[in-house]
């Protein structure tokens, strides 16, 4: 029997992911309007990715074997990992800084709104890490009970 938990997250992963995958697109609408178009680019090509990754993960969540703790630091981790993804990228887009993405130009600006870009960018990476282990060992343990 399912778990009732499990399937209202896996539902809100689908709808966060449309979501995000739609902001996305809206984004991609905007590209030469920003203070740094490359980095705009990346926003609206992190948006579409975080969102379909987000959706592909509400589609095999069923199929993740966790404790019910770690399924719900699992969702939250991407959740959020995906979400401030998006809005470090906007932010470095809007304003042009972001020093810790020299390569699409972001450039070095006031302390805070670096510090918040740095901090937005590091933290994802750790979440994203993670849900990434969690998520390939529930889906082992799915595996090894011997379903498909």
């Amino acid at each position: 029997m399912e778990n009732q938990a499990s399937t209202k997250q896996s539902g809100k992963l689908l709808f966060l992911g449309l979501l995000l995958f739609l902001l996305g697109l809206i984004i991609g609408l905007f590209v030469h309007n920003m203070a740094n178009p490359r980095m705009a680019l990346s926003a609206h090509l992190e948006g579409v990715m975080n969102g379909i990754f987000l959706m592909v993960l509400g589609l095999i969540w069923k199929r993740i074997r966790l404790s019910k703790k770690a399924l719900a630091i699992t969702f939250w981790l991407a959740v959020y990992g995906t979400f401030a993804n998006l809005a470090a990228v906007i932010i470095a887009a809007v304003t042009g800084f972001g020093k810790m993405m020299p390569l699409a130009g972001g450039q070095e600006g006031p302390a805070f709104l670096d510090g918040v870009i740095s901090f937005l960018l590091v933290s994802l990476s750790l979440c994203m890490v993670a849900v990434c282990i969690l998520s390939l060992t529930g889906v082992y343990r799915h595996m090894k009970q011997g379903h498909e």
